[in-house]
């Protein structure tokens, strides 16, 4: 094993070691759900979404729900979330694509979810890894975006490009868990403004460091 592997394998050991069971902090039960909430959660946080799901929830069951629903009414009803008319758009349309062309339940394939509207990798990854156990790539998020330079992992800016570069060098069978286990560690540790790098776990691992 080169070092650039040993590497990153020592900052998946250590993050697994470090945040236990790590998923996502979105409140769901079913694939549908992950994806709605996964939309909502643009430009806002997971606790705020996880205050109105519940009723959300319990109001639209199903993709035929949400595709019959009044658009007014839904962008209030999301309204805490921010861009509430975009989100409710995009959640509308793409449960009338789920509807009209998957028979009314969310795809479970990557080529599938991206034709969704609103629905790019980031979204797709997380439905995936999250509401089919499947892992197709890696969710590439603000804090995904953040750590993964400081780490040197890739030294792209758009999240696409940087997700090719994770693939390269995560081994695929932690391709699940990775956006989970930066996420937590981008909470804790690492965030954008005054990381905590005395106490970083990963700090030997770091460029920053």
């Amino acid at each position: 094993m080169n070092k650039p592997e040993k590497r990153i394998r020592d900052i998946i050991r250590i993050l697994h070691q470090t945040y236990l069971n790590s998923r996502t902090a979105l409140r769901f039960r079913t694939p549908l759900q992950i994806l709605i909430a996964t939309i909502l959660s643009a430009q806002c946080t997971d606790r705020k979404v996880n205050e109105i799901t519940p009723a959300l929830f319990r109001k639209y069951s199903g993709a035929a729900d949400f595709a019959a629903a009044d658009r007014v009414e839904l962008e209030n009803e999301i309204r805490p979330t921010g861009f509430y008319r975009n989100k409710a758009k995009n959640i509308i349309k793409t449960c009338q694509k789920i509807e009209e062309d998957f028979q009314g339940k969310v795809p479970d394939n990557m080529a599938a979810l991206i034709t969704l509207p609103g629905v790019a990798r980031k979204t797709a990854n997380i439905v995936l890894s999250s509401g089919f156990n499947r892992a197709e790539g890696i969710a590439v998020d603000t804090h995904v975006k953040r750590i993964s330079v400081r780490l040197g992992l890739s030294r792209e800016k758009v999240p696409d490009k940087i997700e090719c570069d994770l693939m390269k060098v995560v081994p695929k069978k932690d391709w699940l868990d990775f956006n989970y286990l930066l996420v937590n560690h981008g909470r804790t540790f690492c965030p954008a403004r005054k990381p905590r790098c005395k106490e970083c776990p990963i700090r030997h691992l770091c460029l920053m460091g």
